[in-house]
């Protein structure tokens, strides 16, 4: 995810009134969001709660979070472009990569366009004090259109777990184990949107490239949260949002009805994870819990990878879309 926020040029505070803090919103002088590149492609919309972030031959863009956070929850409503999007890719992420160049931490939600008639795939990936080398990426389809209406992407990020929402269903947990401790994400990080070019990896390893005859390509987010303990790098103190009985709207965990949901949304629109990766990790890291379910599954849709068997020259079958979790 480096590549979009390296991009230079001047970092312009936003309106303050784009943010929608829960539970409680932030002081209507106090920004909360920067425009971190792009120029005039991102756009505010006039409801103040609403912004476009649009991609076309000239740049992409994006926008970041004035204050650092250690732990909390964050979480945005995306709505995707549709039609031909092979090679472009939305992001909503975390990240300390300006601070921290060779030991940096960071959450991903990556959407990865397609060509058209092809789905939107979502991206999570994790890494901790610079573990780059090990790679945990998992990816998953949708069980609806994330380009007809607004849906919450969210992350719920502590010192013992991380969890990926996709509306109210968590559809990633990694937890914290005693071999994972240097890997887990442990020093504060900004919070990031972005749309870029990525051709070059994004669909089908490279082969299909953003097509800018279908741009400007815009993503667009609404109902922003920043709910967590806000970090002064120079005083290194902090700030905790406070969360009381009250406020049912920022999760703590996974509730037996969500582990449910999470169980049955894996088993039916998961298509990579590093956990059953065999080409890359004779044994997996240590933070995996193997689920054979989900070990079958990919093994049958890709036996080398998953299986280390041979690959069929036959019609690969595609798994059904549900329309429900």
């Amino acid at each position: 995810m480096l590549e979009a926020h390296e991009i230079g040029g001047p970092v312009r505070p936003l309106s303050p009134h784009m943010v929608l803090a829960a539970p409680v919103p932030a002081p209507p002088h106090v920004p909360c969001y920067s425009h971190l590149f792009g120029d005039n492609n991102l756009m505010l919309l006039r409801d103040g709660k609403s912004v476009h972030l649009s991609l076309d031959k000239r740049t992409g863009s994006g926008f970041m979070s004035n204050d650092l956070y250690l732990h909390g929850f964050f979480s945005a409503s995306i709505k995707l472009p549709a039609d031909y999007t092979a090679g472009v890719v939305v992001a909503f992420y975390m990240s300390n990569g300006d601070m921290y160049k060779k030991n940096h931490d960071e959450l991903d939600f990556e959407f990865l366009g397609n060509i058209r008639g092809k789905e939107w795939r979502v991206q999570t990936n994790v890494y901790g004090n610079g573990s780059t080398s090990i790679g945990r990426e998992e990816r998953y389809t949708l069980w609806f259109d994330p380009t007809e209406e607004f849906h919450q992407y969210s992350i719920l990020w502590t010192g013992d777990q991380i969890i990926f929402y996709v509306d109210d269903i968590p559809i990633r947990e990694i937890k914290r184990t005693g071999d994972m401790t240097r890997d887990f994400p442990s020093k504060p990080m900004s919070l990031y949107a972005t749309i870029w070019d990525a051709s070059t990896w994004a669909t089908n390893g490279g082969k299909y490239k953003v097509d800018y005859r279908y741009a400007p390509y815009i993503a667009q987010f609404s109902d922003l949260v920043l709910h967590g303990c806000t970090v002064d790098p120079i005083e290194r103190s902090r700030q905790c949002d406070n969360i009381s009985p009250e406020v049912g709207s920022i999760p703590s965990g996974i509730t037996p009805v969500q582990r449910v949901k999470m169980s049955n949304y894996r088993k039916k629109h998961l298509t990579y994870s590093y956990c059953y990766d065999k080409s890359r990790y004779k044994a997996p890291p240590s933070e995996c819990v193997f689920d054979s379910r989900e070990a079958d599954r990919l093994k049958r849709f890709d036996p080398v990878t998953f299986g280390g068997g041979r690959r069929s020259h036959g019609r690969r079958r595609r798994d059904d879309k549900s329309s429900s979790i």
